[in-house]
């Protein structure tokens, strides 16, 4: 399944490469809510806050009413991620919460579980060479994607793996990498990062692996 991303900084929908670099932005929002208003799923996404450098809740909120979402950046608490499932929103994607220095936080990933339902609940889990990344990237905790599915599985319905390193740059997203988790969990696995053509979002399909687009339907690179 594909499913459109839309990412917002400074009240705009923005493409970014690898989380930093500005490579394309929108202002208007009506031909892209349009475009989007026929899939079942679609990713919504503040960067700002999950940079903590403000929000654009405002205009997720408005999104949220006209589409289905899974939204998240900058989503802490059991009570930030009701507000928005009120607003409308399908489910909210949790990231930098749940990770420690040390370890997975399962205590918060627990409490997240209890308050909103694990069908609401999709865990982040961003890679950055190779290492899980949180606070907007900008940082690095020692824990694999494997041992955050293991210990994750038991509070959410859905995973959803962005490999920054190819985030934004139309390069292509490592298969290998989807083959490899995949076996890990049983809930849905969502993979993000480089996606450019059908053939990758069929291949990862087979594999029962959705996929979050973003660049290549925004540079015209794939149709919606």
């Amino acid at each position: 399944m594909l499913i459109p991303s839309i990412d917002l900084m400074g009240g705009r929908i923005v493409q970014l490469e690898r989380g930093e670099q500005l490579r394309l932005a929108f202002d208007d929002f009506e031909p892209w809510i349009e475009r989007f208003s026929r899939y079942p799923l679609v990713q919504l996404i503040d960067l700002d806050a999950a940079k903590g450098v403000g929000d654009n809740r405002r205009v997720m909120v408005q999104i949220a009413r006209r589409l289905p979402v899974q939204v998240g950046g900058g989503v802490r608490t059991a009570g930030q991620a009701q507000t928005l499932l009120d607003a409308g929103a399908r489910r909210v994607i949790f990231g930098s919460v749940l990770f420690r220095q040390e370890g997975v936080d399962t205590a918060t990933a627990e409490t997240i579980s209890s308050a909103i339902g694990p069908q609401a609940f999709v865990a982040g889990i961003d890679t950055k060479g190779g290492q899980i990344a949180v606070r907007g990237w900008r940082e690095q905790v020692r824990v694999t994607p494997a041992e955050a599915i293991a210990a994750l599985e038991p509070w959410c319905g859905a995973f959803l793996y962005t490999h920054v390193d190819t985030e934004g740059t139309l390069s292509g997203f490592p298969v290998e990498i989807a083959r490899s988790l995949r076996p890990l969990t049983r809930r849905q696995l969502i993979v993000a990062g480089g996606i450019r053509s059908q053939e990758e979002i069929d291949a990862l399909e087979t594999m029962g692996v959705d996929a979050v687009v973003g660049m290549a339907v925004y540079s015209g690179l794939l149709a919606t």
